[in-house]
């Protein structure tokens, strides 16, 4: 699941995921049908239609066999909101639960359901992490930190507030901006403070947003997602 944010904005994210599954031994399936989970309508108080591409996407993946996401925000509006939202109907809840239970954010899907930390990547440097903030969601917490720590020259950095959002927000950057960029340069701040070579997150609104706001401000730190940290290797960036 490619995520609208990955297929418009970030599509190297989407290339990293199959690159990083496949050396991983999987078969991956990219049903060109897929388009938004819906999570912008159900934020933006639009249940009805929130309910109708939840219908659509199920549909879409019914006969998949696991779901993997690089998309925390995506993989809980799956995961979470699509039972809530189908509760009213037996039939569509049961396919909602069905969908959720075989959908995974990637971190989680590596870490928890693979059993898979080191996955063979490269990167010289020192990484620290922004916690996204439907990971909370989720309940996961530690799988990249592991994964990072696996990483061969990665050296690992904390960093100050990790799990404070950064502002994004999907609408909320657009409809509060004054308040959102006030929220990105705290953590970019606190980014810079940690002197990193390089930023990773699990969400590409994350990533757009801290990243737009280093290059705005002047700053060089590398901004990744996770599945591009991981799907570098000795010969490949």
């Amino acid at each position: 699941m490619i995520t609208c944010l990955g297929d418009v904005l970030r599509p190297a994210v989407g290339q990293a995921t199959v690159r990083l599954l496949r050396r991983l031994g999987h078969t991956v399936d990219f049903p060109e049908q897929q388009t938004c989970c819906g999570q912008p309508m159900y934020n933006s108080g639009f249940a009805e239609l929130a309910r109708k591409q939840a219908r659509y996407t199920i549909e879409v993946f019914e006969n998949c066999e696991t779901i993997v996401t690089p998309s925390g925000s995506c993989a809980a509006m799956v995961k979470v909101e699509y039972p809530e939202l189908l509760a009213d109907d037996p039939t569509w809840h049961e396919r909602a639960q069905s969908l959720a239970a075989r959908t995974f954010e990637l971190s989680d899907f590596l870490v928890n359901r693979l059993g898979v930390v080191d996955v063979g990547a490269r990167f010289e440097g020192t990484v620290a992490y922004h916690f996204a903030c439907h990971l909370r969601m989720l309940r996961q917490e530690g799988e990249v930190p592991r994964l990072i720590a696996a990483v061969r020259g990665a050296t690992y950095v904390p960093l100050e507030h990790q799990d404070q959002c950064c502002g994004f927000g999907g609408s909320f950057a657009v409809r509060y901006p004054q308040i959102s960029t006030a929220m990105v340069d705290d953590k970019v701040n606190c980014l810079l403070r940690t002197g990193a070579d390089a930023l990773v997150s699990t969400d590409a609104g994350c990533l757009m947003n801290i990243g737009g706001r280093l290059r705005r401000l002047g700053h060089s730190t590398e901004v990744l997602h996770i599945a591009e940290l991981l799907a570098r290797d000795e010969g490949r960036d």
